[in-house]
């Protein structure tokens, strides 16, 4: 009996895994991984195994640094600040290339945005003046055939009334008519059909108008078409152009030989 629980003990006691039922080994291990590790650092001079003095390392003490050091570690920071001066001056160069460059680019661009413009808005004034000559002189011949109605007496009634709306409506575009009897013959703004003489004028006159001009502005649409009298020729004789006396040279040889005689 007591051999058996003195084997007994000892067997429980050489195996832990007995002491303690398998609920007891979970919490132990749920405890392990919870709590954290703790490193121990043996800092005994004396081994407890062997009972022998641990060497210790040699730390070397803190001091000044010898000045061949401090002039090395020196140097090589000031070459490294020079180094690092040198890039940024390179870098601050190309940066001030290129700004300039994309400034000229910019000044150019503005500069052709800006004439492009002015051409468009020459351009857009141009085709309304072009569209409206051209609506002008495809009335012409309409205008024509009023004023030949006007000179017989024909335009009256609503006829008239029309008349007059068209010619406000050409005033208001800037459209005028010229050529009246008695203007001064201009070739520039005249077409001269008919040439008469008449002693009545003195200077080329307007004396008929077969057909009105029309301008607008200072541009001329179409030359009004006339007959011109011009001043007339003097009649009678023309008068006699006296005689000049004509001095001969005395020749002194002959003046001499008549003398002589």
């Amino acid at each position: 009996m007591t051999a058996s629980s003195g084997t007994g003990s000892s067997g429980a006691g050489s195996d832990p895994s007995r002491l303690y039922g398998d609920g007891d080994r979970g919490r132990s291990g749920d405890s392990d991984e919870e709590q954290p590790r703790v490193v121990i650092r043996d800092k005994r001079r004396i081994d407890p195994e062997t009972g022998a003095v641990r060497e210790v390392p040699s730390v070397p003490p803190a001091g000044p640094v010898p000045p061949s050091a401090e002039g090395s570690a020196g140097a090589a920071r000031g070459g490294t600040a020079v180094g690092e001066g040198d890039s940024d001056v390179a870098a601050v160069t190309v940066l001030a290339n290129e700004l300039a460059e994309r400034t000229d680019d910019l000044q150019r661009v503005s500069a052709e945005y800006a004439n492009y413009r002015r051409r468009v808005d020459r351009d857009r004034v141009l085709i309304g003046e072009l569209a409206q000559e051209r609506m002008v002189l495809d009335l012409l011949p309409v205008l024509d055939d009023i004023d030949r109605a006007r000179d017989h007496g024909d335009l009256t009634g609503a006829f008239k009334s029309t008349a007059d709306q068209l010619g406000t409506v050409l005033d208001r575009a800037g459209v005028q008519a010229f050529g009246a009897v008695g203007d001064p013959f201009d070739p520039g703004v005249h077409e001269a059909v008919l040439h008469t003489e008449s002693a009545e004028v003195s200077d080329p006159t307007c004396t008929h108008i077969m057909r009105r001009g029309y301008r607008r502005g200072d541009r001329v649409l179409r030359a009004a078409m006339v007959g011109v009298a011009d001043p007339a020729a003097p009649t009678g004789p023309t008068p006699a152009r006296p005689i000049e006396a004509i001095d001969h040279p005395t020749d002194e040889s002959t003046v001499d030989n008549e003398a002589s005689e």
